[in-house]
């Protein structure tokens, strides 16, 4: 971890501990109770935010010390007690440029990482496998192009279901997408009715699924685990109802998956294709 990581980390922990006792910080996966902070990251995307976020989070404190602290020594020293006879002076050409030069280069100190964060995550690199995800009202349907063309559809568990699996509830998934661990996994993203928006936080991704539009973006999970996320945009009446299920596992155990998917999920081929046919005729 490194210095300015670790300052901003203790920094928002201390803030934590004071102000909210009761506030717990967040997990990989999901999220939890009285959260504060981000999810754990689990992908360079998210890893590559979240540096940014606390360079954001000392600047903005620095700044936030140093007004507040001028403004204390205003009130104090130039109150009519203290100064009776106020100074004429009506401008201070240092004093002018260094309040206008700070500011500039405090926002090129911003904007240059801002900038090469934006690419990074826009620019998808070579890619390990393909995975299409299509929106629909109001669920998830996925198609792995690279491994045999089988195609599945996701819905939420119902409240009864994710108790009896033990799985978190408006969370989970009937079934989940899988990946490797490791491997750069680009994912096309549409919708079939309206717009839908693909979030998983763990992961810093979220693009938004527009009908008769493929977007696309990229991450590569570096640990195994479950994932979740769900629709970020106001998608209809059941928007908050349409979840989303990663698992990343070993490359032997996604082979596995592989196989029984192809022979489960066989009969499922076109399904996305035929809800979108079916949206569109409506």
């Amino acid at each position: 971890m490194t210095f300015r990581k670790a300052l901003a980390a203790l920094a928002v922990l201390g803030f934590t501990v004071v102000a909210f006792p009761s506030v717990a910080l967040a997990v990989a996966g999901q999220p939890v109770e009285n959260q504060l902070w981000f999810q754990d990251a689990v992908t360079p995307t998210m890893e590559a935010t979240m540096e940014f976020h606390n360079l954001l989070f000392i600047i903005i404190t620095i700044i936030t010390i140093f007004v507040t602290a001028l403004l204390a020594y205003v009130f104090i020293r130039f109150n009519k007690r203290a100064n009776p006879t106020p100074s004429k002076t009506t401008h201070n050409t240092l004093l002018e440029v260094v309040w206008t030069a700070v500011p500039v280069l405090i926002l090129v100190a911003i904007a240059v990482p801002s900038m090469r964060l934006l690419y990074f995550q826009d620019v998808v690199p070579e890619s390990d496998m393909t995975i299409k995800a299509i929106g629909s009202q109001w669920y998830w349907s996925y198609e792995y192009p690279d491994h045999g063309d089988f195609a599945f559809d996701s819905i939420m568990l119902t409240d009864e279901e994710a108790a009896e699996r033990n799985e978190p509830r408006l969370l989970a998934t009937d079934t989940q997408v899988v990946v490797p661990v490791n491997k750069t996994v680009r994912l096309l993203v549409t919708a079939a009715d309206v717009i839908h928006s693909w979030t998983i936080p763990s992961f810093g991704v979220k693009i938004d699924a527009v009908p008769g539009r493929i977007n696309e973006t990229w991450f590569k999970a570096t640990k195994e685990g479950v994932y979740y996320g769900q629709c970020s945009e106001l998608c209809g009446v059941r928007h908050a109802f349409m979840p989303i299920a990663v698992r990343v596992v070993s490359e032997e155990e996604f082979a596995q998956w592989v196989e029984q998917a192809k022979e489960e999920y066989a009969s499922n081929d076109n399904a996305p294709q035929q809800l979108a046919a079916v949206a569109v005729s409506q």
